[in-house]
């Protein structure tokens, strides 16, 4: 974030992170309520999100992971620990959508790089190159104590592009965190009334996996 002050007040030129999932699982789903999959097809988790959004990400995170969600009463804890043993793992599509106020930049998450990872950003602070995805993905260059992030590896225009200094990520990630922690607390709301069966587990796999509420290790 880069501060000017022209006058009184400080103008703030920002650029804010969103935690997103693709929805594309959530086409045509109904086993449970779900808001429609929005034109994008991405859809922001936050702890202001209303039940059928929460209904819509639990639709996407579970098929996502091939469990049989019909009928819904049919899902036991017993099947997640014989996914999470099989696969060693609960992922989900989507990652960390970037958002320049001043120019509407805008940088979504690439093919395949998933929510699960969004704590690899944590490696730039440290030199390291960052995977973000399958081609077209989003393009990521450093320069000095700047970041330029495109969101078409095969595009650099300028007007598409988003700055950031280093120093701001552990910023923007405590900020995903808090988005990530506020899911999960609707989460486990939603499950003890859709899925009570799976409150427990299901939740814990989540922080787990997703690793939300684990510290945040910054360089």
């Amino acid at each position: 974030m880069t501060k000017k002050r022209i006058g009184s007040p400080i103008l703030v030129d920002m650029v804010i992170v969103e935690v997103v999932l693709e929805t594309d699982e959530a086409v045509g789903f109904t086993a449970w309520p779900i808001a429609e999959p929005s034109s994008d097809r991405f859809l922001a988790l936050s702890g202001q999100m209303p039940p059928a959004e929460v209904g819509t990400a639990m639709a996407v995170i579970l098929g996502y992971n091939r469990l049989s969600v019909e009928p819904v009463t049919d899902l036991t804890s017993a099947q997640l620990e014989q996914h999470l043993a099989e696969a060693e793992a609960l992922i989900a599509p989507g990652g960390l959508r970037f958002r320049d106020t001043t120019t509407n930049a805008q940088v979504a998450p690439g093919c395949c790089f998933g929510l699960e990872n969004w704590r690899y950003w944590l490696d730039v602070m440290r030199g390291q190159e960052l995977w973000l995805g399958h081609s077209p993905a989003p393009r990521l260059e450093r320069d000095g104590q700047f970041i330029r992030l495109s969101p078409d590896d095969r595009d650099d225009s300028p007007s598409l592009t988003i700055e950031i200094n280093v120093n701001e990520i552990p910023s923007l990630l405590t900020s995903a965190q808090q988005q990530l922690s506020g899911f999960l607390n609707l989460a486990q709301q939603w499950t003890s009334h859709t899925t009570p069966q799976l409150t427990v587990p299901l939740i814990a796999a989540l922080d787990e996996h997703l690793k939300i509420n684990e510290a945040l290790n910054t360089p």
